[in-house]
């Protein structure tokens, strides 16, 4: 019987080997995505579990995706870093994958270096350049 509805994807049932695999997958994603924000904030793993109350270990194995974060957790982890909840399933493709967009190592170092220069001219500067070389054109010498 069509209720108008959009037809649903059939969902793994829980307790399967898929399921289980596709939730270590989103567990994997949520630890990248709290990393790259570390990362892109600055921060050290023992400064991001002081800030939410946990052990280096542990902050970790979240990073890692090894132990899964709690609900009220990632909530936590999202005021620290300043982002919604949201941001750490950004990517999720509908296999479960990454998607092609996902930042690598360079750009989560540039991330990083710029955050950390405290002027502001210089932080335009450094921005326009990179729009100019993204576009494709010569920078004069």
């Amino acid at each position: 019987m069509d209720d108008g509805s959009p037809p649903r994807t059939p969902m793994p049932e829980i307790g399967t080997k898929r399921s289980s695999n596709r939730a270590r997958i989103v567990d994997r994603h949520v630890g990248a995505m709290i990393r790259e924000r570390r990362i892109v904030l600055g921060l050290t793993q023992q400064q991001l579990a002081d800030m939410i109350g946990v052990t280096y270990q542990q902050a970790h194995k979240y990073e890692r995706g090894i132990n899964r974060v709690s609900a009220g957790r990632l909530f936590e982890i999202s005021q620290v870093l300043g982002v919604p909840v949201s941001y750490f399933f950004e990517g999720i493709e509908e296999d479960g994958g990454r998607s092609a967009g996902g930042r690598d190592r360079m750009s989560l170092e540039l991330a990083r270096n710029f955050a950390q220069i405290g002027d502001q001219k210089q932080k335009e500067a450094l921005s326009q350049l990179a729009r100019v070389l993204a576009n494709g054109h010569a920078v004069a010498a």
